[in-house]
């Protein structure tokens, strides 16, 4: 796709690390400009850093995707450096704290993970729909979770947030259709990234657990969950909307379920 999105632009939340910070580096090389939007600076700033040593064009805004005032700042910032915006990947989360069954989750961990996880999608989508309206068309990607997709014991509060994230997109396909603007979300299973390294601290038989449940026998990286949003946002995918696309590798195919709850992003 090298080249295919040459004055474009996009805009990728949770761009300081893993599947964000892959996304918005294959971006670029397709010839994108690119903001990278990130609460951690020193990880934006990195994105940044390669993307330009590589020729690329990108701009960093520090962005806490649960605030509306900085989510709005974050796209009037891309539309005023760039001129527009085509592609929008709201790929920001955390995993809070899994490990809990329901009875013993805590109020405050619930109202985080569903603050960044759900509300700064909804959020992301709000200013980047009303942007796109005013252009004429866009494409939109969002960063759901195989946990979405089944009962997942342990991680209730992040799969509960990662559900909701899903039918937003499938609603918001719905609505916008019309209007030249597509909506999908990436479902990814497990996924080696800063999250889940967090994860196997806590549970280090995870890594040979997830590669065991997993039918290719190994987690993904972020650079093949990126592939797929790219090319969602592409012009190859011109007739696809409303789709929760899994990308982990057979997992939900068999609609297993780990002990725990785990983060890709």
């Amino acid at each position: 796709m090298a080249g295919q999105m040459k004055g474009k632009v996009a805009l990728v939340t949770g761009a300081g690390s893993g599947i964000g910070r892959a996304s918005a580096l294959l971006f670029a090389r397709t010839g994108a400009k690119v903001t990278v939007a990130d609460l951690a600076v020193d990880g934006g700033e990195e994105t940044v850093r390669r993307i330009r040593d590589d020729g690329g064009d990108a701009t960093f805004v520090r962005c806490d995707v649960a605030s509306a005032s900085d989510v709005e700042a974050m796209v009037a910032r891309t539309v005023e450096t760039y001129g527009r915006l085509d592609y929008a990947f709201n790929n920001a989360g955390i995993e809070g704290t899994p490990g809990h069954l329901i009875a013993d989750v805590q109020e405050e961990d619930w109202d985080r993970v569903h603050a960044i996880n759900l509300k700064g999608v909804w959020l992301g989508m709000k200013h980047e729909l009303r942007q796109m309206l005013r252009q004429g068309g866009g494409t939109i990607v969002n960063t759901a979770s195989a946990a979405a997709l089944v009962g997942w014991p342990e991680g209730s509060v992040y799969a509960a947030a990662k559900s909701g994230v899903v039918s937003l997109t499938k609603t918001a396909a719905l609505e916008y259709a019309s209007k030249g603007i597509r909506v999908n979300a990436v479902c990814p299973g497990f996924i080696h990234t800063a999250m889940a390294e967090r994860m196997f601290v806590t549970y280090p038989t995870l890594p040979q657990l997830y590669a065991k449940m997993t039918p290719t026998g190994r987690v993904g990286t972020p650079e093949e969950v990126a592939d797929v949003v790219v090319w969602l946002c592409s012009d190859a995918a011109s007739f696809v909307t409303g789709v929760a696309l899994s990308v982990d590798g057979g997992l939900m195919a068999g609609q297993a379920a780990p002990p725990v709850g785990v983060g890709s992003e």
